[in-house]
């Protein structure tokens, strides 16, 4: 999400002016210096491109702007998918999408939106926008449908203040109805907490993927960045690690590993006071394995622009560190993982702001159909595209 802030900050400028126990598992690194290699293992799916689909920039529906498109899920009671946008109620009320997305092996063929809801407070109300000031903003970023009742969880990073008379929003996983009613809010783990204190998620770095495992039974989260305890983020040097989190749908902390974020990618535009910004949007649950996933990495660099690539990893083999109060400079075992794709080599039109991702219907080759979404920023230069890839 920050690299969303970034954007739209210089848009404003410019207006003012199958898994096994991976081999390579068995030496521990150290936390703070994640090793960019990748590790011997089973894991390693292979993706080929299907096609891409450019939705219609800033296209009215329904009364409000779609745009933002930061998560999004395939509705099994429907078909469809649902998409969520993260305007902070900045334009409209925060709200999400259900679409119709016409996709196969020959490629995506339509993209339609069929509804709109916004998310509603306990009290019934829409959330207000952060100029409010009250503290109840918020800044959606995920949503999954879940598979045992088809309602609809989504996720939001809350805001950790820049200033001491800014609230503090704590992020949130929360329950709603296919309407966007409130109907409740998982637990998350005590380190997902926004503090005052040099403790917990880095402003717009909290919560902002998660996804429904083992037929729903087990939610698996991660932060988009380090934690500020657990070391400084990625540079031209080194990467990072970032804490991922397997819990009970009722909030049981079951265990907690540590992913390796890759070191950023490309040297800035030195005249840019934008600095890098890199992070993990999305992450995916293998149907058939709860321990292995598909994890969204999404890098901006003033300059060269976006860099986006899918991975491969599993929790097998690592370190479980949920009661490791920091990272940095510990010993463990990080989530082992190997590139699936680099949107850079697949032939697209253009790489975009990335930041969803599910699965799709499978191919008669027996391949899965990933689909993925960009968030657009609201900004002329970029745009919401659907990109759809054939995974084995």
């Amino acid at each position: 999400m920050r690299a969303s802030l970034i954007r739209r900050a210089c848009a404003a400028a410019l207006v003012l002016a199958a898994t096994l126990t991976p081999a390579g598992a068995a030496q521990p690194i150290a936390a703070a210096q994640p090793a960019d290699a990748e590790p011997k293992s089973d894991i390693g799916a292979r993706a080929r491109l299907l096609g891409e689909k450019i939705v219609p920039h800033k296209l009215t529906f329904r009364n409000t702007t779609v745009g933002g498109l930061s998560g999004i899920d395939r509705d099994p009671c429907t078909g469809e998918y649902v998409a969520v946008s993260d305007d902070r109620s900045n334009l409209q009320p925060a709200r999400f999408y259900t679409a119709s997305i016409r996709v196969d092996g020959a490629g995506v063929h339509s993209v339609d939106f069929t509804g709109t809801h916004p998310f509603r407070q306990p009290d019934g109300s829409v959330y207000p926008p952060p100029s409010a000031g009250d503290g109840r903003a918020v800044d959606p970023e995920e949503l999954r449908v879940d598979p045992s009742t088809c309602r609809y969880w989504w996720a939001q990073e809350g805001d950790r203040p820049q200033a001491s008379n800014q609230p503090v929003i704590q992020p949130s996983i929360q329950f709603a109805t296919r309407t966007g009613a409130y109907r409740g809010r998982l637990p998350l783990p005590s380190n997902y907490e926004v503090t005052l204190d040099d403790r917990g998620p880095r402003r717009n770095k909290a919560v902002e993927a998660f996804s429904f495992g083992a037929g729903g039974r087990l939610v698996t989260s991660a932060v988009e960045g380090p934690l500020l305890q657990d070391g400084p983020e990625p540079d031209l040097e080194r990467g990072a690690l970032i804490r991922v989190t397997q819990q009970s749908r009722d909030g049981d902390v079951l265990r907690q590993f540590a992913y390796p974020l890759e070191r950023i990618f490309t040297t800035p535009d030195p005249s840019s006071p934008w600095p890098p910004d890199t992070g993990v949007p999305a992450i995916l649950a293998f149907p058939d394995d709860p321990g292995r996933y598909l994890v969204l990495e999404r890098t901006w660099v003033a300059g060269a622009g976006y860099k986006i690539r899918v991975y491969d990893t599993t929790t097998r083999g690592a370190t479980d560190v949920q009661t490791m109060d920091s990272l940095a400079g510990q010993s463990v075992v990080p989530m082992p993982k190997k590139l699936v794709a680099d949107f850079h080599d697949l032939g697209l039109s253009t790489v975009n702001n990335t930041e969803g991702m599910t699965w799709g219907p499978v191919l008669p080759t027996g391949e899965r159909t990933l689909i993925l979404v960009s968030d657009d920023n609201f900004a002329e230069d970029e745009a919401t595209q659907i990109v759809a890839l054939a995974v084995r």
